[in-house]
């Protein structure tokens, strides 16, 4: 089976899935203010589709992690998804904006089949010893869609119009549909497995995350660092009117973040052996902690520079994650425990953009300090959780 289904067959549908999914969200706000005229609408909708993610990744996991052909599952997951975006399109100016947004808070809760639910199935694709660097490609698919995605979306809103860039979102989506649908029958169920409920299977996930410290070292610090990632978001469009001479010209930092992400991730592709992942996770916190203090300087060409320090933090962050998550994840809770970390991420982000939102309007500076204040916060949880000396006669135990 892994001989039919090739690595670049996987990564490309990640691409689609993931950079309609970093569309959808910039379409959906660009589409809600264009159809109801309101700010608040927009951002409701930015909101509702994104606090529900903490809710729905544990779940689709745990139900990821049972079944046999799990890319069925994500297929599935996909159309719901695709299928929501376009009902809350239809449903602008035509429903009870409440309507819409329960739409939004439904469709949310898949959104972590687009993360975390696609990295879980990695291993079914990849032997073991070319997991590493596949780990690290496959986080670079994050990188391209996060500087794909808005582009695209401020691209085809202002040609097309703004609804149309969600139709585009929903169309990459459904390109991803055959990779997912393909996607390698699990080569081993461990016994037992599909008879405990998926209850059981939920606590016994975050059981996992919370007693293996390496796992829970890198759960919390990346979440704690998408609180300051968040913060940052919240900033751009300030930074971009008082130092860049214009809101829109905000977006050109997350290109420099994406870009300056994308290339550390090539980079970390070609020795992904060469430093530990435990280390990258609390160091490239304290990177974006100081790109985050180098923003505060307000001068054009320091802020650029600030942006790619951010990605060069960021994205081997990302890759880090992943790498830790394979190594210590059981293969019968892989699914649950990708998607529910990709679950508190999202909503470590959400928070983050929404504390940051009433203190950037007092003070851009303060803002950009308290961003790089969490960051340094999420390197010092790193160390917070005590490394178990047991820890590595546990995973084998655990393993087994």
């Amino acid at each position: 089976m892994r001989k039919r289904y090739s690595l670049r067959f996987y990564l490309a549908g990640a691409v689609a899935a993931r950079a309609g999914d970093e569309m959808s969200a910039p379409a959906l706000m660009l589409a809600g203010f264009a159809l109801t005229g309101s700010t608040i609408a927009a951002s409701s909708l930015l909101a509702g589709i994104t606090i529900s993610a903490a809710i729905g990744g544990p779940m689709l996991g745990a139900l990821l992690d049972r079944a046999d052909r799990p890319g069925h599952l994500l297929a599935g997951a996909l159309v719901l998804y695709a299928a929501g975006l376009g009902m809350i399109l239809g449903g602008l100016g035509r429903w009870p904006f409440a309507v819409t947004i329960l739409i939004a808070v439904v469709t949310g809760l898949l959104g972590p089949a687009l993360s975390g639910g696609w990295t879980a199935q990695l291993p079914c694709v990849v032997p073991g010893d070319h997991l590493p660097r596949a780990n690290a490609l496959d986080a670079m698919t994050f990188n391209v869609a996060s500087l794909a995605g808005p582009a695209l979306a401020g691209g085809v809103a202002e040609a097309l119009g703004a609804p149309t860039a969600v139709v585009v979102s929903v169309v990459l989506i459904a390109l991803a549909l055959p990779a997912a649908w393909m996607l390698p029958v699990r080569p081993g169920r461990v016994q037992g497995a599909q008879a405990t409920s998926v209850i059981s299977a939920l606590v016994a996930g975050v059981g996992v995350i919370v007693r293996r410290p390496s796992l829970a070292r890198a759960t919390l610090t990346s979440t704690v660092s998408c609180i300051a990632q968040g913060m940052l978001m919240a900033c751009v469009p300030l930074l971009g009117e008082r130092v860049l001479g214009g809101a829109g010209r905000g977006a050109v930092l997350l290109s420099c973040v994406a870009i300056s992400a994308l290339v550390a991730n090539v980079v970390l592709a070609r020795f992904p052996r060469s430093v530990a992942p435990d280390t990258i996770i609390w160091a490239s916190a304290l990177v974006q902690a100081a790109a985050l203090t180098l923003a505060m300087w307000g001068q054009p060409v320091v802020l650029i520079v600030a942006a790619l320090i951010a990605g060069i933090g960021e994205g081997p962050q990302l890759a880090a994650l992943f790498a830790v998550r394979h190594r210590e994840a059981p293969d019968h809770l892989r699914g649950q425990i990708f998607t529910t970390g990709a679950s508190l991420k999202i909503t470590g982000f959400a928070l983050g953009a929404a504390v940051a939102g009433p203190v950037v309007a007092w003070s851009l500076p303060g803002t950009l300090a308290l961003a790089a204040s969490v960051a340094v916060l999420a390197a010092l949880a790193f160390f917070a959780i005590p490394s178990a000396t047991a820890n590595s006669s546990e995973h084998s135990a655990m393993s087994t």
